[in-house]
């Protein structure tokens, strides 16, 4: 299968882009391989403290250097709605593991934190740095040396890029991603949406605010909408690091568990010892990468992915910016509606044909790379599937040709657009992303004055006293990763909805984030360089008139640019913000964190 010349090109300037550290990565997980997992050749109390606990019959197989050994790393609490199912996960691979003649242990665990829960409260402040928090604690789980393969099990926002972040770090070892799958669907989107809005209205009580929410978010498994943690599923699929068809079955479900299975004897079956050895390092390669980020732009996915992907990228050794992001959404057609670029959800959108009819039309149409190693052990034609469970026996059945929910997922003859969901801003005021596919056509252009917070807070206050009574782009700074550890902001959805709804042109312009979920104001996110670093976005002043159009991809201050350029950058004393539910801990995350376009990585 060919692929078009634009996704070529992007792939091509990226390859070229990273060879050196590509090089370099590659040598260092081949100098890994050949050390290898040798547990004889540990000492004996090395080796007795690895297996301690275990059965008689798993000691004396882990004794030897022959029985494969597979890592469990666990994002299971049972407060998240994502990650309660995970609870029984590791008996389930332990057992699929005694069945091929192997062992499995529970390597260790990481934290999985909710931007749900924590939306406009302190706590925000963690999430960014918890990716690398999640990486980190990934590589403390398999520093063991004690596991030929390993699985890893999350789902939410930063959990899975740490995860992924982690597991490169131990690139030798072949990786299954293993998700848990989302809810079923509760009170649709939108209308929890309204009643959000209705809320901040005062239209509506904190009763029926929290009823509505409780019917949306109402069981085990992944919410609904289409925000991060749905996309990241997506892209382990689309990468080649699910099994086919796994990113959006229900939890407790028997084709759940059966893909559990599946999934921990593939795993198994890739290690060094076997004769199909793909590791992670292999598999995650720029072709897979640039597979990743057409999948995003075809489904409208979550912009943390902008900051993401070039974490996981360069863990890898490859160098991804926003300007090849931004190419290939101009050159990828948008096939999916769902919330909030659309009324449907996930189950929907599975329902309709999922990602095996996704990438089958993405793939025969020339937007995808098909020849790439994946978990599956075939090119990622292999993934043009269903997985079925008949007669209690899994199995892979060809994609529908056609939609069985034609609004809700599309072919690439039929688009919903043209072009992808994000969109890279520049001008004179710096470089951001902004997420089109869910603002519609007629709000995509917005040139009006500035009305300039210092955080959240202050342009909620605002709203509540009726203060924004105009056209106005609000621009929400001291959010950005050196700041305060750029927490999302999409507390500030429902006022800037109502201000739009009342026919004012409206924008957000900030140095922090949005959630995946985001997307019917117009925003731009992520603004670098921020206003802690000086970022012309710390020169901007109330009433600054400011033209973003996001069908040009421009964001601009108009006005006498010698004398904005001039003006004392303002600062703000964050020391309130650095101290209390932890933050305090993070202080040096703040000192090292990179810039967003680089990914906003403590690592690099």
């Amino acid at each position: 299968m060919t692929v078009r010349q634009a996704i070529q090109d992007v792939t091509d300037r990226i390859a070229a882009r990273s060879r050196d550290s590509r090089r370099d990565y590659l040598n260092r997980l081949d100098a890994a391989k050949e050390q290898g997992v040798y547990r004889s050749a540990l000492s004996c109390g090395n080796l007795a403290h690895g297996f301690a606990a275990c059965s008689p019959s798993e000691k004396a197989a882990l004794a030897g250097n022959k029985t494969l050994n597979l890592g469990i790393v666990n994002s299971y609490n049972d407060m998240l709605s994502a990650h309660q199912p995970y609870q029984f996960y590791p008996d389930i691979i332990k057992q699929a593991a005694r069945e091929i003649g192997a062992t499995a242990q529970v390597a260790g665990g990481v934290p999985a934190m909710c931007d749900g829960v924590t939306q406009g409260q302190p706590g925000m402040d963690l999430s960014l740095f918890s990716r690398d928090v999640i990486a980190m604690a990934t590589a403390i789980s398999l520093s063991h040396n004690m596991f030929d393969a390993a699985v890893y099990l999350g789902i939410c926002d930063k959990i899975v890029p740490g995860l992924v972040i982690g597991a490169l770090s131990f690139g030798h070892l072949p990786a299954v991603f293993i998700p848990a799958g989302p809810m079923p669907s509760g009170l649709p989107n939108d209308e929890k949406s309204k009643i959000r809005q209705l809320y901040m209205e005062g239209k509506v009580g904190r009763a029926e605010l929290l009823e509505a929410e409780s019917k949306s978010y109402h069981s085990a498994g992944t919410c609904t909408f289409y925000g991060t943690a749905n996309s990241n599923q997506m892209l382990m699929e689309i990468m080649g690091l699910h099994l086919p068809g796994a990113s959006f079955v229900n939890p407790d479900t028997p084709l759940r568990d059966a893909l559990t299975r599946e999934a921990t004897k593939r795993a198994l079956s890739l290690s060094a010892q076997g004769n199909n050895y793909t590791p992670i390092g292999h598999i995650m390669d720029e072709k897979a990468l640039v597979n990743g980020l057409v999948g995003l732009h075809a489904t409208g996915g979550s912009t943390n992915h902008t900051m993401h992907l070039i974490a996981m990228a360069a863990a890898a050794g490859i160098q991804i910016t926003w300007d090849d992001m931004s190419d290939l959404s101009d050159a990828t057609p948008l096939l999916a509606r769902v919330y909030p670029n659309g009324i449907a959800d996930v189950n929907h959108f599975h329902a309709a044909g999922g990602m095996g009819f996704l990438i089958k039309e993405l793939l025969n149409d020339g937007y995808l790379h098909e020849d790439v190693n994946t978990v599956w052990g075939t090119g990622l034609s292999g993934y043009t599937v269903e997985a079925k469970l008949i007669e209690d026996t899994l199995s892979f059945e060809q994609a529908p040709d056609e939609s069985a929910l034609p609004k809700v997922l599309t072919s690439t003859k039929t688009p919903f657009q043209p072009t992808g969901g994000l969109k890279l801003l520049k001008g004179n005021l710096g470089r951001s992303v902004i997420k089109v596919s869910a603002v519609k056509p007629e709000h995509r252009v917005v040139e009006a004055p500035a009305r300039v917070f210092h955080g959240q807070e202050g342009l909620q206050a605002a709203f509540k006293a009726g203060e924004l009574t105009g056209d106005m782009i609000a621009v929400v700074r001291f959010s950005g990763p050196k700041a305060i550890g750029m927490p999302e902001l999409h507390k500030l959805t429902p006022a800037l909805g109502v201000l739009q709804d009342r026919g004012y042109k409206v924008a957000l312009l900030t140095d922090g984030r949005m959630s995946g979920a985001s997307g019917k104001v117009p925003a731009a996110i992520h603004m670098t360089p921020e206003a802690m670093d000086g970022g012309p976005i710390s020169k901007i002043r109330d009433g600054d008139v400011i033209r973003l159009d996001a069908n040009e991809g421009t964001l601009t201050f108009l006005g006498d640019e010698k004398e904005f350029f001039s003006r004392t950058p303002s600062t703000e004393d964050l020391r309130p913000q650095h101290f209390g539910m932890g933050r305090e801990l993070f202080a040096g995350f703040r000192n090292l964190v990179g810039v967003a376009d680089k990914g906003a990585s403590v690592f690099n």
